[in-house]
């Protein structure tokens, strides 16, 4: 299970990276201010659909985590009754 999680925390810190790195790289691409900034609007409207598919799939995750732990939880309570 950790596993998953660092991969989930993994994905969501590259994903941060790429994004600050795209920031970066445009604010000093050599183009008119009005271009930088149409396609900064751009990009972060690419990132924050990603950023939210992301976070969605955490969040399921997490639910099939807690549902197999409490699985397992009732399961442990019933054998030692």
């Amino acid at each position: 299970m950790e596993n998953k999680n660092s991969g989930a925390l993994l994905g969501v810190g590259l994903a941060a990276g790429l994004a600050l790195g795209l920031a970066i790289g445009l604010l000093y691409a050599p183009r008119p201010g009005r271009e930088t900034r149409a396609m900064l609007k751009e990009r972060a409207i690419e990132v924050k659909e990603k950023a939210g598919e992301m976070a969605e799939e955490i969040k399921e995750r997490a639910g099939t985590m807690m549902d197999k732990a409490r699985e397992r939880m009732r399961g442990n309570a019933e054998a030692g009754m």
